[in-house]
């Protein structure tokens, strides 16, 4: 898809992206907005989000945790108050938890689903009357880790095996609304995930060259990348593909 081509398809669309305020959600919505949509970009942190927006017009910000309860519906409102529908759900925010089983607690298993199942599914529900109209596409974002192992961190795959079958199922379930819904599943791909899990720096450094060293294809992915296909599968000219999970990796899922 040419830049001209993908810049008429998404003129006037309205797309919410969440986790916008870095790596690959900081990616896609600035694909999106390049691509001529109106796009939403949902996080919890105000000045990273405002960092996102200033690289390219056209992209709005909402500021919330989406695990408080009524922070959903209030992202879906403040997209259609301010352009009047939504076509477009990215559901990309998400957190990655280092969790041996003997450490499990269960807030923290609790905290984990509540933000990569629970907000994805609530963020859809919200959404749902207005893609109905638009004949919209939901596209989460899964891990390659939803259906590979991964030792220590269990719980986190899990969420993102739930996600996809959220993806598959939804998928049968809307499909009479015309409502596509597809996901893709990135390996290790550069983002603050790691940082952001608390790890000291000089162990986030030894696991992305463990990660590279493991990836077929030799390198951990870029955001940009994964952002790119986010958009075909939002692109109505892939207008008969629905239910399935991409899985870009460099070639891991081969092993």
């Amino acid at each position: 898809m040419s830049h001209r081509d993908a810049e008429a398809v998404f003129a006037d669309r309205v797309v919410v992206v969440t986790g916008a305020g870095s790596g690959i959600g900081r990616a896609a919505a600035l694909a999106f907005a390049r691509a001529g949509a109106h796009v939403l970009g949902v996080g919890r942190r105000q000045e990273a989000l405002d960092a996102t927006a200033r690289q390219y017009p056209g992209i709005a910000v909402f500021a919330g945790d989406l695990r408080a309860d009524d922070v959903p519906d209030a992202v879906v409102r403040s997209a259609v108050e301010r352009w009047g529908k939504v076509d477009v759900l990215v559901n990309n925010a998400g957190a990655t938890a280092l969790m041996p089983l003997a450490e499990a607690t269960a807030s923290r298993i609790d905290d984990l689903f509540r933000l990569n199942v629970t907000a994805p599914s609530l963020l859809a529900r919200a959404a749902l009357p207005h893609l109905r109209r638009t004949r919209g596409s939901i596209v989460n974002v899964s891990s390659t880790y939803g259906h590979r192992p991964l030792p220590n961190a269990a719980h986190y795959a899990a969420t993102k095996s739930a996600l996809e079958q959220l993806t598959r199922s939804w998928a049968l379930e809307l499909a009479p609304d015309r409502i596509r819904v597809n996901a893709v599943a990135p390996g290790p791909t550069e983002s603050d995930a790691l940082a952001s899990a608390g790890l000291p720096s000089e162990v986030v450094e030894q696991i992305k060259n463990d990660e590279a060293r493991s990836i077929p294809l030799g390198r951990r992915g870029e955001p940009g990348e994964v952002a790119s296909w986010l958009l075909r599968l939002a692109d109505p000219a892939s207008g008969w593909l629905t239910g399935q999970v991409l899985t870009l990796d460099g070639g891991l899922e081969l092993l």
